[in-house]
């Protein structure tokens, strides 16, 4: 590890305060399918889920709420795909 590398913190401590959700939460949301979030947060265009456990995962609910709000201000229109 480099001296200016921070170390990682155990995923325990690291969501030690904070409100987390699972997929049923975030999918009541989030109306968008499984697939298209998944590949949002591949392009670093949404917050990134991180595992309890092997079969449960989760994101932070003030990261979620933070996406949302941005996407509201930005007025942005999203883009079909295919159409230039």
């Amino acid at each position: 590890m480099q001296a200016t590398d921070k170390p990682r913190q155990p995923i325990a401590e690291a969501a030690k305060g904070k409100t987390l959700i699972n997929r049923r939460k975030l999918l009541a949301m989030i109306p968008l399918s499984d697939r298209t979030i998944f590949n949002l947060e591949q392009r670093g265009e949404f917050p990134r889920r991180f595992a309890l456990t092997s079969r449960n995962v989760v994101w932070d609910l003030a990261e979620i709420e933070e996406w949302i709000e941005a996407r509201k201000s930005s007025g942005e229109q999203a883009r079909r795909p295919g159409i230039v």
